[in-house]
């Protein structure tokens, strides 16, 4: 049985898509990384190629993250029959290992159990773009250093277990929370200021076409042009957050694990989700990790 495979759907982001395809294509090989393709771009079956490329409609329709969660289940649940575990996320999601542990990912989980389900803690790549002025040609990390919390990009991401996720992975079926110390899930939308606002008016302009508010396409506020702000003072506000010393995320992981629980009775886990108004420089060791 194979170890890994590694699931997104994408439409038009090229930018989050390369680096998508260098961070698992790369390690995983692209044999063993599927990409559904939303609406058959022809860049992205490019980008994608030797990887497996699932084409689907993309025709405005409703109830459009309920559906996109639903193919993402089934074939998660598909794929888990034939690697030990299954990475399923967006494409500006990124799972990586603390370099300090001294193995990548792939390695990682070739030791790891199975039968469960990890949840690295989330990290929200952020661009100062008062203080790094360095454009991202190849690696992100690097050029970018510096990230904040997020708990909602804590995500139970990697799956070796019989378990469906929530619409937009936040939440599973798994009753246990496992988040080692030395993973981490690197959200990337906020890592470049230029890339944000190309992608962001890609993502307004498939909400125009759909036609229909929030609550009809099912799809975050976020890709709403009214919800969406000035671009440049979203970024900006990144240089009022708490710079901390060190790299010890240890009382954060700790406030998950105290507040674990079932989510009503839907079935879900869940644990709190905090705003936190901190950043941290991420150690040089992290350079290049994305």
């Amino acid at each position: 049985m194979q170890t890994v495979a590694a699931i997104t759907m994408v439409r038009d982001d090229a930018f989050f898509l390369r680096a998508w395809l260098a961070h698992y294509g790369e390690m995983f090989g692209r044999q063993n990384c599927y990409v559904i393709n939303h609406g058959y771009g022809a860049e992205v079956a490019e980008l994608a190629a030797g990887c497996n490329i699932i084409g689907i409609p993309g025709d405005p329709h409703k109830n459009f993250d309920v559906k996109r969660w639903s193919l993402l289940n089934n074939l998660l649940g598909g794929l888990r029959r034939y690697y030990r575990h299954v990475i399923v996320g967006d494409v500006d999601e990124l799972v990586v290992v603390d370099p300090a542990s001294g193995v990548n990912l792939l390695e990682y989980l070739e030791k790891a159990s199975d039968k469960r389900v990890l949840t690295p803690l989330g990290l929200e790549v952020i661009h100062r773009i008062d203080l790094e002025p360095e454009a991202i040609i190849d690696k992100i990390i690097g050029p970018r250093r510096h990230v904040r919390p997020a708990p909602h990009y804590s995500k139970p991401c990697i799956i070796s277990a019989p378990v469906k996720v929530s619409r937009g992975g936040h939440f599973s079926q798994y009753a246990k929370l496992h988040a080692p110390d030395d993973l981490y899930l690197m959200h990337i939308k906020f890592c470049d200021f230029a890339q944000y606002a190309h992608a962001m008016d890609r993502r307004n302009a498939v909400t125009r076409e759909m036609g229909d508010d929030i609550k009809g396409t099912a799809i975050g506020r976020h890709w709403f042009g009214e919800a969406r702000g000035e671009d440049r003072a979203v970024f900006e506000r990144f240089a009022q957050l708490k710079l901390e010393e060190g790299f010890d995320l240890g009382t954060i992981r700790k406030r998950m694990h105290r507040s674990f629980k079932a989510r009503g009775d839907t079935g879900l886990f869940e644990f709190n989700r905090p705003k936190y108004d901190t950043q941290y420089l991420l150690p040089e060791r992290f350079n290049g990790v994305i």
